[in-house]
């Protein structure tokens, strides 16, 4: 079990050691990623009102006041978790997508499961790093 941890900690801190200085020569790559695979439902703003929102059975949240919600502080791993979606902690109810798998599922089988990982974990942390750019004061 502590071994799956640090390993599972190890390949997070690698991920973002690849996607940071990727988001540093991009840095609209988190706005990209948002906005291919979340804006849909979340609204291109992250107000809560994407075109699928009146669709869904559960109440799509908006993601601008995350920060306000927690005391002032950006729970980065909690939404980590809940983009990814492969760790249990899911995103409001049973409709928000398993983007993990999702971006696992889209990188061809050549790339090797490692190299594969690091790729979803770069992408889920680009989302991340997005949505705290976005926090309402």
């Amino acid at each position: 079990m502590i071994r799956h941890l640090y390993t599972s900690l190890m390949a997070t801190l690698l991920a973002g050691a690849i996607a940071l200085p990727l988001a540093a020569e991009e840095p609209d790559v988190g706005r990209r990623e948002y906005l291919n695979a979340c804006a849909i439902c979340h609204g291109e703003s992250g107000n809560g009102e994407g075109a699928l929102a009146d669709l869904l059975t559960v109440a799509v949240p908006g993601l601008t006041a995350i920060t306000a919600q927690n005391g002032g502080t950006f729970p980065m791993l909690d939404i980590i978790h809940i983009i990814d979606g492969r760790t249990g902690l899911r995103g409001h109810g049973s409709e928000m997508p398993v983007w993990g798998a999702m971006f696992r599922n889209s990188i061809p089988e050549e790339a090797g499961l490692y190299s594969s990982e690091l790729i979803v974990r770069g992408r889920v942390l680009a989302i991340a790093e997005y949505l705290r750019s976005i926090q309402e004061d």
